[in-house]
């Protein structure tokens, strides 16, 4: 193993991993609950406009989004950040994940609000609150804490799902050991030993995390 640790960038490759990750998840958050309050709108055509897009994107293929988003933006249209093609492909990867991701993320939020009960919500709205006052003070605070463990869930989903980055040449970890086994062909079992141990060390104390949250933050009724 210390050969490989010594021949290939292993660590970089995890740092750009977790890089995905942590972006991805902040992306997927502030897109999921949009589409949340879309979902849980009082207005229909914001109801089924985030319904549309929970159903489109939840059951379109990570991969194809990813090829989609590097295709069609950066080679069809043109659209790049910068001319480093490398960076422009981590960010439209970590666009591709959040976007994805984001489908989850409405869920498990709708999932908190409804666990808050219906009285609360009325109660706010009989003291004057308005609809964005009342998801703002009452309803989403208490769903965040309902949606803590399906959330956690879906940052871990998240993390595994950066391997996926690979198939738009960027370098995180899976395409690193794609090429760590293209030429060490007798070392396949230590290469998946050590990439397997390091997405263990990256989900494991995302999942006691979310488990801890779960019991401190849980909303007693």
């Amino acid at each position: 193993m210390g050969q490989l640790f010594a021949q290939y960038p292993i660590f970089a490759a995890f740092g750009l991993t977790i890089v995905l990750a942590i972006f991805g998840a902040i992306g997927a958050l502030v897109i999921g609950t949009i589409v949340a309050i879309l979902r849980v709108s009082p207005v229909g055509v914001f109801q089924r406009a985030g319904t549309f897009y929970v159903d489109i994107v939840r059951n379109t293929p990570l991969t194809l989004i990813m090829i989609a988003a590097n295709i069609v933006m950066i080679v069809n249209l043109g659209f790049s950040f910068s001319e480093d093609i490398a960076r422009d492909n981590i960010i439209w990867a970590i666009i591709a994940l959040s976007v994805y991701h984001a489908a989850f993320v409405c869920e498990s939020l709708r999932s908190g609000v409804n666990t808050v009960p219906v009285g609360q919500a009325e109660a706010a709205r009989s003291i004057g609150l308005t609809f964005g006052q009342s998801l703002r003070e009452v309803i989403l605070p208490q769903a965040f804490r309902g949606a803590i463990t399906p959330l956690g869930n879906t940052l871990i989903a998240l993390i595994k799902n950066t391997t996926v980055a690979t198939a738009i040449g960027v370098a995180e970890i899976a395409g690193l050991m794609k090429q760590m086994q293209e030429f060490n062909n007798n070392l396949i079992l230590p290469i998946f030993l050590i990439v397997a141990i390091g997405f263990v060390i990256l989900t494991l104390p995302v999942g006691l995390l979310t488990t801890y949250l779960s019991n401190r933050l849980a909303v007693k009724r």
